[in-house]
C-alpha cells in the first residue's frame, strides 16, 4: 500500500463518518429514532470497519512488519 492509498481511505472514512451523522440527522426529521439509527447503521459499521483496518495497517508499518511505501 501507497501513502497515497492509505491518505484516501482515511479520508473516505472521515467521508463515511459525515454521511452517517447526515442521514442520522435528516432521517429524525421524519422517522422516529430507532428507525433513523437503522438506517445510518450501515455507513457507521463501514466507517468503523475502516478506521479498524488503517489502524492495523499503521501499526504494522510502525512495527515494520508491512511498510506503507513512499510511491
Amino acid at each position: 500500500m501507497n501513502r497515497n492509498r492509505f491518505v484516501s481511505l482515511a479520508l473516505l472514512a472521515f467521508g463515511l463518518i459525515l454521511v452517517s451523522f447526515v442521514v442520522l440527522g435528516v432521517s429524525r426529521i421524519v422517522l422516529p429514532y430507532r428507525t433513523a439509527r437503522v438506517l445510518a447503521a450501515p455507513t457507521t459499521v463501514a466507517a468503523f470497519l475502516l478506521v479498524c483496518y488503517l489502524f492495523v495497517r499503521a501499526t504494522l508499518s510502525v512495527l515494520g512488519i508491512s511498510p506503507i511505501d513512499a510511491e
